[in-house]
């Protein structure tokens, strides 16, 4: 099967020039907008050479810029009838024949995943990980709520978590300019792939920090600049992306860590209880109907002390 021109960008992109790198970030990350644009557009706004463009697409394969272009514009193309797509896979479809195909279709993205990681990948992210001194996280866009993920549970096993936050790549770089190699950079992205956290992984490589992929296959820009890749498979199968397997790759981060300190992740556990009790946060926002009835008023729950001692 011939190969599409994200495919070739991706397979060659460890290989390119600087430059070339940044025309391939710039396609990856506004594709929808490059298709319609020159050569010489596509280099006004990089601040490159028109013949440098023309190069990087005769560098693909194709025999020059119009060619290139054209194989953008089908891969465009393809990629915006996603909505067709699921028309006429689950047009016909019962809402719940829906659910059962959407569900089965991510379980299948787990099994593929268990399939393709790397243990040893793994494990040297989770004892980079518990070594560190300061570890940072990045996911943009749809992979923010990943990053929220690993960072809600990091901040319960260890000390010093940074969530960095921005759509500015120049504020990322202010909020982690003391990073160094005693800390860990951890990236997530999933196509489309994000610049800015490309760059910041490059910044965090280039002072020293160790530097952790969350992403979803080899041919990944983001492992250009990671010493360690966690592949997570994250297609489409409807108009948003999946990112099921990648969540279930956090989820099994965070239990390896919790196991690497048990003693520390209780203690931790213990300690947010006591300030959950004393502060009343989960009094009504919160019920447990399992062991008790919903209580909602704190002075009944005091007499209910004062009765049991």
């Amino acid at each position: 099967m011939e190969k599409d021109v994200i495919h070739l960008i991706d397979e060659k992109y460890n290989s390119m020039s600087k430059s070339h790198k940044a025309i391939a970030n710039y396609i990856r990350e506004q594709y929808d907008q490059a298709v319609f644009m020159t050569a010489a557009k596509i280099g006004a706004v990089l601040g490159i050479s028109e013949s440098t463009v023309v190069r990087f697409a005769s560098g693909l394969g194709y025999d020059g810029y119009p060619e290139f272009q054209k194989a953008l514009a089908s891969w465009v193309k393809a990629k915006l009838n996603s909505v067709s797509k699921i028309g006429a896979k689950y047009g016909r479809s019962s809402q719940s024949e829906i659910l059962t195909g959407v569900m089965e279709g991510d379980i299948e993205k787990i099994r593929d995943s268990i399939e393709s990681i790397d243990p040893l990948a793994f494990e040297m992210a989770v004892d980079s990980i518990v070594e560190a001194e300061h570890v940072y996280i990045l996911g943009m866009r749809s992979c923010e709520p990943l990053a929220d993920f690993l960072c809600f549970y990091l901040n319960m096993i260890r000390k010093n978590v940074i969530q960095l936050r921005t759509t500015s790549t120049s504020e990322i770089f202010e909020q982690m300019i003391r990073i160094d190699e005693n800390d860990v950079f951890i990236g997530i992205s999933f196509p489309r792939y994000s610049m800015r956290t490309l760059k910041a992984m490059e910044f965090a490589s280039d002072r020293s920090a160790k530097v952790i992929a969350i992403t979803d296959s080899i041919h990944s820009p983001m492992n250009l600049y990671s010493s360690c890749n966690l592949c997570a498979r994250s297609d489409m199968v409807s108009i948003v992306d999946s990112l099921v397997a990648p969540l279930s790759m956090i989820n099994a981060l965070v239990v390896a860590l919790c196991l690497k300190r048990p003693a520390e992740v209780r203690d931790n556990l213990s300690m947010l209880e006591n300030t959950w009790n004393n502060y009343q946060v989960y009094l009504n926002d919160e019920i447990n109907f399992i062991d008790q009835a919903p209580v909602l008023d704190y002075s009944l729950i005091e007499e209910h002390k004062k009765k049991d001692s």
